[in-house]
């Protein structure tokens, strides 16, 4: 059978507090890197996966469902 590869990436929605990004902002300042205005974070995952008919769609329903927290935070899939 056919393997798929996708990546999920998920950062925060616009306007959530990220004290993970301030922090790093904070310290690259302090690092003399002063032309760095902000800094979000956000984490990504790799899905190995079958190639099926309904695989995008079923990634979507996924990182909605279980990788992302849709109240604080959006995803991205690319298909690889």
């Amino acid at each position: 059978m056919s393997k798929s590869k996708a990546i999920v990436y998920i950062r925060l929605k616009e306007g959530v507090l990220d004290p993970q990004g301030k922090t790093i902002a904070h310290a690259m300042s302090n690092m003399g890197y002063t032309e760095f205005e902000s800094v979000r974070s956000g984490r990504f995952f790799e899905l190995e996966c079958e190639t099926r008919p309904d695989l995008e769609k079923r990634i979507d329903e996924i990182s909605r469902k279980l990788l992302s927290n849709p109240i604080i935070e959006t995803y991205r899939v690319e298909m690889v």
